[in-house]
């Protein structure tokens, strides 16, 4: 059997063992996929039939990579193989059994906006308060209800569950889940949660048809098995339970998906339930440098949830682990696209060949623009560009407006959202009295009562002084608090932090971090033009697509460390390793937590093929304040004698000779003076912190401050004054400070101790 040759020999035994319950556990880049493909191929030409052999995914993508390679072994015999996710798997089985729980054959399948737009007529119908019942969250309750087989009876007799949702004042989403399910029910429509908790009520109500699929699939494989939730677990459990000729495939390192309901314990447990299992663990890593899997084997030994393995890599042993601290969050963007550019321009890699990861999409946005300054070519993937999601596009929808409020698809964009009571009828009857008048939406807006009926027209009255008003603040505020201003009288940053979903805290972060980057922007001392449509213009230049773009075009890839799943690139860089970022700061609280968040650093180090480099800023703003922050305690986890600590700044170098000497001398005392650290150190040791003030700080009498004086500021930190200028009481200094870099301080509001 020539196709087994090309295996390893841990990989081989678990290829050939076709009998009884199986456990692969494939670590990073281990063949996993070729080790599955493998074992059905073998199944098939040992005589099995594809009709009794099932297969479970999680992405449509691999399935049909796995059935092309099987194939390829065995032939057209591999169409037969029930393959595919778990969701169209039990879509087709619940085609031929549903009108046994009382759906047609041809049921409707409703996808998330479907869903949404039900739940969102039901909850106005019940007249509650749509801001309180948002949409999302009921989506999301309903979701995790249905995946841990919480029936809408069952939900509304679990005291528990009642008391949490009294006590956030939101008692009636019992009740919406069962009218919800009472409509879905009455279309003959099953959402996307329903395609596996009514496979569960099936199996559990009509025993002739578990025992039907049971004698079926003879032989059941599960990919991914640590990714599966409850519902899952129990269909998987139920189908294998007569034959138990079950092999499940995973890797608990690689387990990320807890926020969707995944269980880890389902692979950590599994062999409790088979006490005859067979474990095999694939622990050669074909992808990635022996240094970069020492990386992950360092940082996911501090777990005490896990399956023991040594994942070891025969590959060359490769470059250390660059660890690169910047200033801020727009210098790591610098460092991080030169390198880039470097390595393309110098080595000849291909831009395809790099990856960008962070843990929130918000992240993306210092990226982006040092790329496009760059000119390297990227794409977002997992998400859309920054500056084109719906929240971004919104909140520069009403700064657009406020500019330029004959700008029509802006007010078509805004008008009603927030909600304020201006629906589709009156819309239309502003377009139409623009059109039959000549005049432009907003002229119409401006005179509403002689237009609209009053019981429109004073909702676009009170719209048209809110826009009025944004303008007056232009006039006197500067493009921060402008912008921060609009964003919360608009209501638009309370609409979107009364969504407590997953999806609601990313849009929420995503505004928070628009408002840093106008923030930073407002406060250059590089341009003379500061004021908010000058950052408009930016942002529009920014976002000009290109029509004539290659979706195949060498790119540098964007995207979440959840997203990079699966996925793997010769040169990779992860962002951001700061503490309360990553980890999370809603991660802290529990062991469970923070061990997930280092499975996902775990995750993010292991899509790296030939070169790894891991980043972080010693400051960040947050709501418009720069925040000093730590390097993440994942840093200090990783056996120092991996890392190459790079910590030279991408700054231009100055016309002041004194400043570029004094940066020059404090990088060399910061990367030279100190020995190598010993194997057995940690890099907590040589990574910067936060700057605590000296015992007793008390700011000094700044009057006399002079070039050359050495002082301390309580965030920033010890700096030496390297330029002054301006007239009492508007009196500047220029300083730089060592962790820093340059700041330009007013004397009369900064708080600095004069040293000497």
């Amino acid at each position: 059997m020539d196709y087994l040759d090309g295996l390893n020999p841990s990989q081989r035994a678990a290829v050939e063992q076709t009998e009884g319950a199986v456990m692969i556990v494939a670590g990073a880049g281990s063949g996993k996929t070729r080790v599955i493909t493998y074992r059905v191929a073998h199944l098939i030409r040992k005589d099995v039939d594809p009709f009794n052999i099932l297969v479970l995914t999680f992405t449509n993508k691999a399935a049909k990579e796995m059935r092309e390679r099987i194939m390829k072994v065995v032939g057209n015999e591999a169409k037969n193989i029930w393959m595919g996710t778990f969701h169209s798997v039990f879509a087709k089985l619940l085609r031929v059994e549903s009108t046994k729980i009382g759906y047609p054959s041809n049921f409707t399948i409703y996808d998330t906006d479907d869903s949404k737009s039900l739940l969102r007529s039901i909850i106005k119908e019940k007249q509650l308060d749509e801001k309180l019942y948002n949409v999302n969250f009921v989506y999301n309750r309903i979701s995790s209800s249905k995946n841990n087989l919480v029936s809408p009876a069952a939900y509304l007799q679990n005291a528990q569950i009642q008391a949490e949702d009294f006590s956030t004042g939101r008692g009636s989403i019992g009740e919406l889940y069962q009218i919800y399910a009472q409509r879905c029910f009455k279309s003959g429509a099953m959402d996307f949660d329903d395609l596996l908790y009514k496979t569960n009520v099936l199996l559990r109500e009509h025993p002739e048809v578990l025992y039907k699929y049971q004698n079926k699939f003879k032989y059941l494989m599960v990919d991914e098995y640590q990714d599966t939730n409850y519902s899952q677990y129990l269909i998987v459990k139920k189908l294998a339970a007569n034959n138990e000729n079950i092999c499940v495939v995973g890797d608990d390192a690689q387990s990320i998906y807890a926020f969707r309901g995944a269980n880890i314990q389902n692979i950590l447990n599994f062999e409790k339930d088979y006490p005859d299992l067979k474990v095999y663990k694939l622990e050669q890593n074909y992808r990635s440098t022996q240094n970069i899997v020492n990386v992950a084997n360092s940082i996911i030994a501090n777990n005490k949830n896990q399956l023991k393995k040594s994942v070891f890599s025969e590959n060359e042993t490769g470059d250390k682990i660059k660890v690169c601290r910047a200033f801020s969050d727009n210098e790591e963007g610098k460092i991080v696209a030169e390198a880039i550019a470097q390595e393309h321009a110098l080595k000849g890699s291909q831009y395809h060949d790099f990856a960008i990861l962070y843990r929130t999409n918000a992240q993306s946005r210092a990226m982006e623009e040092a790329l496009r300054k760059l000119n390297v070519p990227y794409k977002i993937y997992g998400g859309l560009s920054f500056y084109q999601r719906k929240e971004i596009k919104d909140l520069i929808a009403y700064f657009r407006l406020t500019f330029n409020p004959n700008d029509e698809e802006a007010i078509k964009r805004i008008i009603n959202y927030p909600r304020r009571g201006i629906g589709d009828t009156t819309i239309e009857r502003i377009m139409i009295a623009a059109d039959q008048n000549n005049l432009t939406l907003w002229e119409i807006i401006c005179d509403a009562p002689k237009y609209l009926d009053s019981r429109s027209s004073g909702s676009v009255a009170t719209f048209a002084l809110l826009i009025q008003s944004f303008q007056v603040m232009t006039k006197t505020h500067s493009a921060y608090d402008t912008a921060l201003h609009i964003a919360q009288h608009s209501t638009l940053l309370k609409d979107l932090y009364s969504d407590k979903s997953v999806e609601g805290l990313s849009r929420y972060e995503n505004i928070q971090e628009l408002l840093n980057g106008i923030k930073e922007f407002s406060e250059r001392e590089d341009i003379e033009e500061r004021s908010l449509d000058i950052f408009m213009q930016d942002i529009a230049l920014l976002t000009n697509d290109d029509n004539d773009k290659n979706p195949d075009a060498d790119t540098v890839s964007l995207m979440t460390i959840h997203s990079a799943k699966g996925l793997e690139f010769d040169n990779v860089f992860v962002v951001g390793l700061e503490e309360n970022l990553f980890p999370s700061q809603m991660s802290l609280s529990s062991r469970t937590d923070l061990e997930e968040e280092r499975r996902l650093f775990y995750v993010g180090i292991t899509r790296a093929g030939k070169k790894l480099t891991l980043s972080y800023a010693t400051s960040r703003y947050r709501w418009g304040t720069l925040t000093s922050c730590e390097p993440s305690r994942f840093i200090e986890e990783i056996d120092a004698r991996y890392l190459e600590l790079d910590f030279k700044q991408v700054q231009k170098k100055s016309d002041n000779p004194f400043l570029d000497e004094e940066r020059s001398a404090w990088q060399q005392k910061e990367m030279f003076s100190k020995p190598k650290p010993p194997s057995s150190v940690k890099t907590s040791s040589i990574l910067p912190k936060a700057h605590v003030p000296s015992a007793g700080f008390s700011p000094s009498d700044t009057s006399g401050l002079q070039v050359g004086m050495e002082v301390e500021h309580e965030r920033f930190g010890f700096g030496k004054v390297i330029h002054m200028e301006g007239n009492k009481p508007d009196l500047k200094a220029t300083i730089f400070f060592k962790d820093l870099g340059q700041k330009q301080l007013l004397l009369k509001f900064a708080k600095l101790r004069i040293i000497k």
